[in-house]
């Protein structure tokens, strides 16, 4: 094992996972807010200040551990979820539904942000500067920045999984009729073991990985 090699690729990923699991927990919340749902903002979970949405094993732990298990090939890692709270909504299933999207919407438009910097800044930019910048500077920023789109490709597919309590589920029980939707509420309880049973079968990549490929494809449009 190289473990110069899973520092570095440590280094390289630990921002732009970081940005992109905080912005999707800030994404709920101010949804949440503008929707009239003001929770997340008394509880001071509106900030970037990563303090307020670390989770110890889901920020840090976790994702250390998938990174050295799949060898840089997987990495996945969540916040501390906002608080949101249905009763201050007009309209509790629609405005849940919208502020679960919320989350995956954030991590595409940061994907999106990440290829615009990369192809109109950074690629750009390395045909003017020195070979030692090149080095030293620009190369890991598009390192990262690599790795941020791929980040926030698999963390916006992943959560959109129609399962309770991902936000998929969430999107999905706002759009089925209630009698649906409340069946598919009981399950919630039960939500965390059927994905870990996915995911470690490996049926879950039959879920993310058509979507994982839809949004690389679109993304690589711009």
């Amino acid at each position: 094992m190289d473990f110069a090699h899973i520092i570095r690729q440590i280094a390289i990923t630990a921002v732009p996972i970081l940005i992109a699991i905080i912005l999707h927990e800030v994404a709920h919340g101010f949804v949440a807010y503008k929707l009239g749902d003001p929770t997340a903002k008394m509880l001071g979970r509106l900030t970037l200040n990563p303090i307020a949405h670390i989770d110890m094993f889901g920020t840090i732990i976790m994702p250390l551990l998938l990174f050295v298990v799949t060898n840089g090939q997987f990495v996945f890692g969540y916040a501390k979820p906002v608080p949101i709270n249905p009763h201050n909504f007009k309209n509790p299933r629609r405005d849940m539904a919208i502020s679960a999207a919320g989350g995956p919407a954030t991590n595409i438009l940061l994907a999106i942000l990440s290829v615009l910097v990369l192809k109109y800044a950074m690629i750009p930019a390395s045909a003017f500067v020195s070979e030692d910048i090149v080095v030293k500077v620009i190369k890991p920023l598009v390192m990262m920045l690599t790795a941020s789109v791929t980040i926030n490709v698999i963390l916006a597919s992943f959560n959109l999984m129609p399962i309770l309590p991902l936000d998929g589920g969430r999107v999905l029980m706002g759009f089925l009729p209630e009698r649906q939707a409340n069946a598919i509420g009981r399950l919630e309880p039960f939500g965390m073991i059927i994905i870990l049973i996915l995911v470690m079968t490996g049926m879950a990549g039959y879920i993310i990985m058509p979507l994982v490929k839809l949004f690389l494809g679109l993304i690589d449009m711009i």
